[in-house]
């Protein structure tokens, strides 16, 4: 199973159509990073924790991965992937495309 990208402007649709019940969104960023800039509704565990806490993850949900820029957010829908989760996408351009395609009050770093 392939992992596809979700744009920020797809899951600013999603938001603003109330869908929020119909996907899980991950941000596998640091403590650090989760406290300059998130999106509100968010689940946070950081990317070095996912495997020990994978079992708080529903397998049947879609979840959306979500990072800085994409990069390891890719990495984790992957492996999420590889571990029987059966919808995974990976939002393309994190947090920095949706602070500059979305919602500007989002800080940037």
């Amino acid at each position: 199973m392939t992992v596809h990208s979700f744009s920020v402007q797809q899951l600013k649709e999603k938001r603003q159509a109330n869908q929020v019940e119909d996907y899980l969104l991950l941000d596998v960023r640091e403590v650090g990073e989760f406290e300059i800039a998130r999106i509100e509704g968010g689940v946070h565990i950081p990317m070095h924790q996912i495997p020990e806490r994978i079992t708080e993850l529903d397998k049947s949900q879609t979840i959306i991965v979500m990072c800085h820029h994409g990069i390891r957010s890719q990495q984790v829908a992957e492996y999420l992937v590889r571990c029987g989760f059966l919808s995974v996408f990976n939002l393309s351009g994190g947090i920095d495309a949706w602070s500059c395609e979305c919602d500007k009050t989002v800080s940037r770093y």
